[in-house]
């Protein structure tokens, strides 16, 4: 499941997916939905790079959620909530880890100056009420397995509707001047931002139909890149540059990405076998397992655990390889050791419970449950990890814990309706009073219930 990154799809496609429907990519929709990824490798890298700038904003560092927008397009915007949304065109189009970590740095200037709540320029960009994720390397649906997307499934619906913001020149201002500030405390350089805004500072004589979205939403001018650049230049931290495991983070980071977003003959392309490198051997490895070359991938594979035994992720992306070719059993024990090297990644734990219950052997699924269950614990609104903990109970044939956890999985992705009948159904089933009853009254209360729902409640007790 969500080994590789981890796709996220607002609207109808979300529910195609969980039937495992051929198709392509989820992009963004035509109703300007999006669709997000999730990867802990990616996400770790990130969180390792914006941290100290989160903390520098008196921000609550491991509370700020980092979503990667599936999107080739140049963007970045917050939301309420301590959410920051970076587009994969945006990691991509940087040319180093200093641009990108002073364009976070310029976000969480907006965060903590209070913009997104003061902002009279909201931009109607809803997400949809849920957010349905497939893993990166979920890309099965784009490799030709439908089966296997299916597998992958996973959804965020806790994010709602969110709306892009269109700050004012006096805001991008003060983010700009907070971002060095950030950047200064956090002992970077600010130079990284004026030279991405450089980049592009073109865009100020383009017509909005033409801007990139960030530019459309954040205006650029000379005037404020002009005292942007004097003040970094004032800083003691201005001639800091990214040091070598930045450096090799980021090439990672871009290779993965690129592998898994891009044809598999773009990325042989881009990272042709002359490139011995270790972020280019990670894109091929991945581009030859989305053209279901499974042993070429899994040689590929082997050859970098055997020089980073210790990855997590090398065995988190030969367990995905091994499942989605159908050979549940040898993927455990990859799984299995990803999650050994990195106890705490609830992803990793979702995609070893999962690889157990694909195995159809009864006397595995207590170990399936607890997996899932202390996963859900770290991320209780990851819907895949309610749906596998459904199919677990029902194999069980626990009934009622099998509806409620439906009931979750439905709830989370937005779907009130069945979460509804699903928690009505469990109220049945399980013991009165109990903790789970009460978890599906409150499932049932909280989805919009009818006046005949309500009547069924008081019948139940």
């Amino acid at each position: 499941m969500p080994p590789r990154l981890t796709r996220v799809c607002a609207g109808a496609v979300s529910a195609l997916a969980l039937l495992g429907a051929p198709g392509g990519p989820l992009l963004a929709q035509p109703d300007g939905s999006v669709s997000i990824v999730r990867d802990t490798e990616i996400e770790a890298i990130l969180h390792e790079e914006a941290d100290p700038i989160f903390t520098a904003a008196g921000l609550d560092a491991p509370n700020v959620r980092i979503h990667l927008v599936e999107d080739k397009e140049l963007n970045a915007f917050s939301t309420a909530g301590l959410n920051l949304y970076l587009n994969t065109g945006l990691i991509l189009e940087a040319k180093t880890p200093n641009q990108l970590i002073g364009v976070i740095a310029h976000e969480t200037g907006h965060i903590a100056g209070g913009h997104i709540a003061r902002s009279g320029a909201m931009g109607h960009a809803a997400l949809g009420p849920m957010l349905l994720g497939i893993g990166l390397g979920v890309l099965a649906a784009v490799a030709g397995s439908p089966e296997g997307a299916a597998a992958l499934i996973y959804s965020s619906g806790y994010f709602g509707e969110i709306s892009a913001l269109g700050y004012s020149r006096e805001q991008e201002s003060r983010a700009d001047q907070a971002a060095v500030s950030f950047l200064e405390k956090a002992g970077e350089s600010g130079r990284g931002l004026v030279e991405f805004f450089n980049t592009y500072r073109y865009q100020e004589v383009f017509d909005d139909e033409r801007k990139f979205p960030y530019f459309r939403d954040h205006p650029l001018t000379d005037d404020r890149l002009e005292a942007l650049a004097a003040r970094v230049e004032q800083q003691p931290h201005a001639g800091v540059v990214d040091g070598p495991e930045a450096l090799a983070q980021f090439a990672i980071m871009r290779a993965k990405l690129e592998g898994f977003l891009s044809g598999a003959g773009q990325t042989l392309s881009d990272y042709p076998e002359s490139d011995q490198s270790f972020p280019a051997r990670y894109a091929r490895a991945i581009a030859y397992y989305k053209e279901t070359e499974t042993e070429h991938a899994l040689k590929d594979i082997d050859t970098l655990i055997a020089e980073r035994p210790d990855d997590p992720y090398l065995w988190e992306l030969k367990g995905q390889v091994l499942f989605e070719a159908g050979r549940a059993k040898e993927a455990e024990p990859a799984h299995r050791r990803s999650v050994e090297l990195k106890p705490n990644a609830p992803l990793l734990r979702i995609n070893l419970g999962q690889t157990l219950i694909a195995q159809g052997d009864p006397k595995r699924l207590d170990e399936a449950i607890a997996d899932i269950k202390q996963a859900l614990g770290e991320e209780p609104e990851n819907p895949l990890g309610w749906r596998l903990l459904s199919e677990a109970y029902d194999s069980q044939g626990h009934d009622g814990m099998a509806r409620l956890a439906a009931a979750e999985q439905n709830f989370y992705l937005g779907q009130t309706t069945d979460a509804r009948a699903f928690a009505l159904r469990a109220r049945e089933l399980l013991r009165k009073d109990s903790p789970e009853w009460r978890r599906a009254t409150d499932i049932v209360l909280a989805s919009k219930p009818t006046p005949a729902d309500l009547k069924i409640m008081a019948h139940q007790g």
